[in-house]
């Protein structure tokens, strides 16, 4: 069964001319290679999640996410494997005017359509208001009894999985780095870090909102946000990410989703660049997963005439 132990994942060194030249330390924590499907902190954040619904007697799991949601790729891959339906309710109501069309443009609607995901699509008004009672009452109209997980995956259950991601071993880091998204990752690190080490996100998207997020899952205070490397916003891109992408996958042989690691990663090389990190700090920063989204990238890349990232 999916999530019936425990599992950890390797830390793995990188070595690079920058971290030698500030005597910093830096270790991938590969939660990419938890599954091959349901990887990074998706595997974490549904695995409480599915265990509940499974034991309240739910057969089917209803979410939410964009055209490329590596959370809806997860979700539909985890809930094939614990035996239930999956609906994804997904931004665009244009994109099931041809459904034939989108899924064959489109990787991740595909991979979760084979899958067995349903899907709802929904126009960019509405869904801003999906988290409304009356968009919900409206969708158990359609289909019925399901358990909800949100988009993105955040919840109590969702950090409760997250805060799995560090082991003992751990202890021996001084900063631990993740990519943020809607918080609940960063928020079960934060809560299972040790009390002196330091916590560091990397937000994907603009804005400054994420911090009162994060403040509803933990009570703890040694964490803090670095919002310099989100590259323009949520899903946003340049030429220097790509070439750092590609760059970081030559010499580490680790792939990075443009998303969440790899912003996060271009961060910490440019911090410890900028000798922002003290000598001897040893830092731990979490792989996230996600790299399903690379091929969609590819093909927004290809349009923009732009260098393609090495999968």
């Amino acid at each position: 069964m999916l999530f019936s132990e425990t599992v950890y994942s390797e830390n793995q060194l990188i070595t690079h001319p920058i971290l030698e030249t500030a005597s910093v330390t830096l270790h991938i924590k590969r939660e990419d290679q938890l599954h091959e499907h349901v990887s990074g902190n998706k595997f974490r954040k549904l695995k409480y999640n599915l265990i509940e619904a499974k034991a309240s007697g739910y057969a089917t799991i209803l979410t939410f996410g964009g055209a490329f949601s590596n959370h809806i790729a997860a979700t539909a891959a985890a809930g094939k494997l614990m035996g239930f339906q999956t609906i994804g309710v997904i931004r665009g109501e244009e994109l099931g005017v041809q459904l034939v069309k989108t899924l064959s443009e489109n990787d991740t609607l595909h991979f979760a359509n084979k899958q067995g995901m349903q899907f709802k699509f929904m126009d960019r008004t509405t869904y801003r208001s999906k988290d409304t009672k009356e968009v919900l009452q409206e969708l158990v109209k359609e289909f019925g009894n399901f358990y909800l997980i949100p988009e993105g995956g955040t919840n109590d259950l969702a950090v409760k999985g997250c805060e799995e991601i560090l082991t003992d071993q751990d202890g021996m880091y001084d900063v631990i780095c993740c990519p943020v998204g809607t918080g609940g990752t960063i928020s079960g690190i934060i809560n299972g870090a040790t009390l002196d080490q330091e916590v560091i996100g990397f937000p994907a998207l603009k804005g400054d909102f994420l911090s009162g997020e994060i403040e509803k899952y933990t009570s703890r205070t040694s964490w803090k946000l670095i919002t310099d490397y989100h590259f323009g916003g949520y899903g946003k891109i340049n030429l220097e990410l790509i070439e750092f992408i590609n760059m970081f996958y030559k010499e580490q042989k680790i792939s990075l989703d443009p998303i969440y690691t790899a912003k996060m990663l271009f961060g910490i090389f440019d911090l410890v660049e900028k000798g922002i990190f003290k000598k001897n700090t040893r830092i731990l920063a979490v792989h996230t997963g996600g790299v399903q989204g690379i091929a969609g990238m590819n093909k927004k890349l290809m349009k923009k005439k732009l260098p393609l990232i090495t999968i």
